[in-house]
């Protein structure tokens, strides 16, 4: 296994509940040396400082709504030479930190980024994409589950998600870390694009996966409508002001606003909201814009360590053992006991709940336990068909042979059921 230390880093804002969730799955990383940074807002501080690892995290309270800075405040505390960035309302696999990091043997690389998984935990909500000095993003073609090393160039960028990515500590300090202009939103794209101005590989590592739900917060709701546009359009002309011609940047803002607008009328149209909000919400978007446009712009200057010492999650390389517990819905409620209690032993749970129906599947990460439920004849993966013939003990081992990759890299599972 690869021993680069890697700090973990989580910015959390207005999520308590999330924050706790995230951090329990971080607890169970596959990976030796990690230490966790929290940066949070008073609340969720609190509730970080109350989880049963409280005292192996470096929890410091952030209040400023502006992700940029909170991200470097992590940077500066950590003394990893890899840093590594998951939101707080993502959950990484066990074995994430463990496919990641070996990109890193590569000396040239200087930046890394997984696959992310969306709410139903199954269907892939990002993959691998490439962004421009304008702030559109294109699919990269990738086939295979083995890391991919790419490069940019100036104007075009490999993109990093920061709900699953990583950097060069040395590297990302250096060149100033995250720009504060970025409150939220296109804050790992300004990232990417200057990384591609300097021809610096980035490595896109499929196996290494995170599960991202968005939850809601003071900008969106939980079906991902957004109740204020404001930062966003703020990034996007900052954005804009950095990286693309300044020519193009009134028509591009008319781009950007139109698309965000059609954005909207979907959301009408599925009935998530009522045409009035689409002006309202759009209004807050123009005014972002106008703010972004006048936004001051500052030379970034390296983010100098805080000087703490690494705090390393676990003392040795030993990890959870693996439980896998598989049965019919109808025995849910035993089941669960089962798994929990597995799981206050310190075990990494995979409890999977089969009806006899072809039910598509879904996974959570509930209680600290991976939970997939779903119909013994029914689609995991999206790319396998409607309906097949299957027995439980056969369905089972499938399923626990489609996530073993990235759930249990070591092999260590024991299966109950």
């Amino acid at each position: 296994m690869t021993d680069f230390p890697v700090s973990v880093i989580v910015v959390s804002r207005d999520r308590p509940k999330a924050l706790c969730r995230c951090l329990m799955a971080v607890s169970q990383l596959l990976y030796h040396p990690f230490e966790v940074v929290v940066i949070a807002d008073t609340a969720g501080a609190a509730a970080a400082s109350e989880t049963e690892f409280a005292d192996r995290l470096k929890i410091r309270v952030f209040e400023e709504a502006n992700i940029s800075k909170a991200r470097n405040l992590g940077l500066a505390l950590a003394a990893g030479e890899i840093v590594a960035f998951v939101d707080d309302d993502a959950v990484p696999e066990p074995g994430w930190l463990f496919h990641l990091t070996p990109a890193f043997s590569d000396k040239d690389v200087v930046a890394a980024g997984g696959f992310v998984r969306g709410r139903n935990g199954i269907s892939f909500q990002w993959k691998g994409q490439q962004i421009d000095a304008y702030g559109y993003s294109t699919e990269i073609e990738l086939t295979g589950d083995d890391a991919v090393i790419l490069k940019g160039r100036a104007g075009l960028g490999i993109k990093t998600q920061g709900a699953n990515c990583a950097f060069r500590r040395e590297t990302l300090a250096e060149l100033g870390g995250f720009d504060p202009a970025f409150r939220y939103y296109l804050e790992e794209a300004d990232v990417n694009l200057r990384l591609a101005e300097r021809n610096a590989p980035t490595a896109i590592v499929p196996r290494a996966e995170v599960h991202h739900g968005f939850e809601p917060s003071p900008t969106r709701f939980r079906n991902r409508m957004p109740k204020s546009l404001f930062e966003v359009g703020a990034s996007q002309a900052v954005f804009l002001r950095k990286h693309a011609p300044a020519a193009s940047f009134d028509e591009s803002v008319a781009e950007f606003c139109a698309a965000q607008r059609k954005n909207f009328i979907r959301h009408m149209v599925a009935g998530s909201c009522e045409p009035g909000d689409v002006d309202r919400v759009m209004a807050t978007l123009k005014s972002g814009v106008l703010e972004g446009a006048k936004r001051s712009i500052i030379p970034l200057q390296p983010i100098q360590a805080a000087g703490e010492p690494f705090k390393s999650f676990r003392d040795r390389e030993e990890f959870p053992r693996q439980t896998l517990i598989s049965g019919y819905r109808m025995q849910s409620r035993r089941l669960r006991q089962q798994a929990g209690a597995a799981r206050r032993r310190g075990d990494i749970v995979s409890l999977y709940l089969f009806s006899r129906t072809a039910l598509f599947h879904r996974l959570t990460y509930r209680e600290g336990c991976w939970e997939q439920t779903g119909g013994l004849f029914g689609k995991s993966a999206r790319t396998d068909p409607l309906f097949r013939l299957s027995g439980l003990k056969k369905r089972f081992r499938n399923e626990t042979e489609r996530v073993a990759s990235f759930r249990d890299p070591l092999d260590t599972a024991d299966r109950i059921g």
